[in-house]
């Protein structure tokens, strides 16, 4: 699989700072989008669309080599974040997932899976987009395809960043620098436009 070159961004202006409980586990945000009022952004142009649908929400990426997130304004800092999330439209070869540590579109950590099964974790540094889980996303048997349910967990606890999909890790490394930031949806194409892809049940943890 190859990596996107073209980018577009669904971005919030301002923030809260989240201060975490001391009790692990204890639920710092949660968001079933029943409610189109609880902050994520809703954008739409030729190239994506956000939008609340149906007690879920959904990322919509219309151009090939594109990627659109978007972010419920917030500052984290360890978090464990779950979401449940499936392609409802479009190619199986696609990029969707959950993104922490957002400090402005050009600084914060990713990651990945698509609907072909395969899965990564990467990072933009000051706008250069690197893998760090290795040279290209990787096969997954754990990951459900096509229009399969996926539960994805993503863990960013210190310099540790893993991904785990229904229940099994399967990326885990050491490294992150970032130390704080917002977190997020993401989804894009590749070769062929034209993927929508659902999300819901978005929850936020202490670790």
């Amino acid at each position: 699989m190859f990596w996107l070159h073209l980018l577009a961004f669904v971005l919030g202006t301002g923030c809260n700072l989240i201060q975490l409980p001391e009790e692990s586990g204890s639920i710092l945000f949660q968001d079933s989008f029943s409610s189109a009022q609880s902050g994520w952004d809703q954008y739409s142009d030729a190239k994506y669309r956000a939008e609340y649908v149906a007690d879920a929400y959904r990322i919509s990426v219309f151009d090939a080599y594109t990627e659109a997130w978007s972010v419920p304004r917030l500052i984290f800092s360890d978090v464990i974040i779950d979401v449940n999330a499936r392609k409802l439209d479009g190619p199986d070869d696609n990029v969707f997932g959950v993104i922490c540590r957002y400090e402005n579109p050009d600084n914060f950590y990713f990651f990945l899976i698509s609907s072909d099964g395969y899965a990564g974790i990467g990072v933009y540094t000051s706008g250069e987009r690197t893998l760090l889980s290795g040279d290209s996303m990787l096969p997954s048997e754990f990951i459900n395809l096509g229009e399969g349910l996926n539960a994805l967990r993503i863990e960013c606890i210190g310099d540790k960043l893993s991904l785990s999909v229904n229940g099994h890790l399967i990326n885990e490394l050491h490294g992150a620098s970032n130390a704080k930031g917002d977190v997020g949806l993401i989804a894009g194409t590749y070769d062929f436009s034209g993927v929508e892809i659902e999300f819901d049940d978005f929850i936020v943890a202490n670790p």
